[in-house]
């Protein structure tokens, strides 16, 4: 087992809740720091909420949430630290500001990680004086129950730190995948939204509804993704069928280099999804709700079957 490291988290929110939650659990200490007390005065609560939700027993609720420690100094807070992962809001230049403040404190051989979904991580870590170090992991959201972790590589990235990252990763059970080119939105969220600009173009023009998009995923390739990636599923078939049916598919696909005018239209009339009541679809307070709960069972039921 990889020996009990150091953990620093800079964010308490969402995604830093989680990492933390998900070191923590595997025996770390980790400290959390946030620029805001409220944040830090909540972290306990989400982070024992989630092991709840994960079905963590009561002694493993308890021994999780004493080895997560809240602390308002950042200095403090890396300057122990092991690994630090950045989980702060999406704002290039906070994170840049937050790194060079970082490094100012943390010891030499702390690995530093930002956690970003698209990003490039070059841009990030460009200012660091030792960006031999530096490296982006992009957890997935609820980051305590999906497996997967990207890991990003720039070019200054040394592999003992690439290497160190995905040991210390696979030990505490996620899945990590090494993106050797820091690409903006590295390997999921490229083939991700390369799905959602069809399917958004596809209600744009007039194809089908919003519902029965969702509705056509859902009941076909959908339920065999988790078991059969594309490439695959893409051998499965035969490379062959695949070269005959993009010669005759991929020209009429949607591949304009800007957002939707449909997405930028519902974005300007307020129209912001779950959290606002309407987005693509309407939805009440109660089916938002639903569907938060319907994907976290989803979760569970498939880390009860893979462990």
């Amino acid at each position: 087992m990889t020996e009990m490291k150091n953990i620093a988290v800079l964010g308490a929110g969402l995604m830093g809740h989680g990492i933390a939650l998900t070191f923590a659990r595997a025996g770390h200490q980790v400290k959390v720091y946030d620029a805001f007390p409220a944040s830090l005065d909540a972290l306990h609560d989400r982070v024992r909420d989630s092991l709840i939700a994960l079905g963590a027993e009561k002694t493993e609720v308890a021994d999780t949430i004493v080895r997560v420690c809240p602390e308002p100094d950042l200095a403090k807070c890396v300057r122990e630290a092991d690994f630090v992962f950045e989980a702060a809001p999406e704002k290039p230049e906070l994170k840049r500001s937050l790194f060079a403040d970082v490094e100012k404190h943390a010891s030499i051989n702390a690995v530093f990680a930002s956690n970003t979904s698209v990003i490039p991580i070059t841009s990030i870590m460009s200012g660091l004086n030792d960006r031999w170090r530096a490296l982006g992991t992009h957890w997935w959201n609820p980051p305590h129950m999906i497996p997967l972790v990207e890991v990003i590589r720039t070019e200054w990235t040394a592999e003992s730190t690439i290497a160190s990252t995905v040991d210390l990763l696979a030990s505490v059970g996620k899945t990590p995948v090494r993106v050797e080119k820091d690409v903006a939105g590295f390997i999921g969220n490229r083939l991700q939204h390369a799905m959602w600009r069809e399917a958004i173009n596809l209600v744009e023009t007039g194809v089908c509804s919003a519902a029965d998009v969702d509705t056509v995923v859902n009941t076909s390739f959908g339920r065999r993704l988790s078991v059969l990636g594309p490439m695959a599923n893409a051998d499965l078939v035969g490379t062959d069928l695949t070269l005959d049916i993009h010669e005759n598919i991929l020209a009429d696909l949607d591949n304009r280099p800007a957002p939707s005018p449909l997405l930028g239209e519902l974005v300007e009339a307020g129209k912001l999804g779950m959290k606002s009541g309407e987005g693509f679809q309407n939805w009440t307070p109660e089916q938002a709700d639903e569907v938060r709960q319907r994907v976290a069972a989803h979760l569970r039921r498939l880390e009860t079957i893979l462990s």
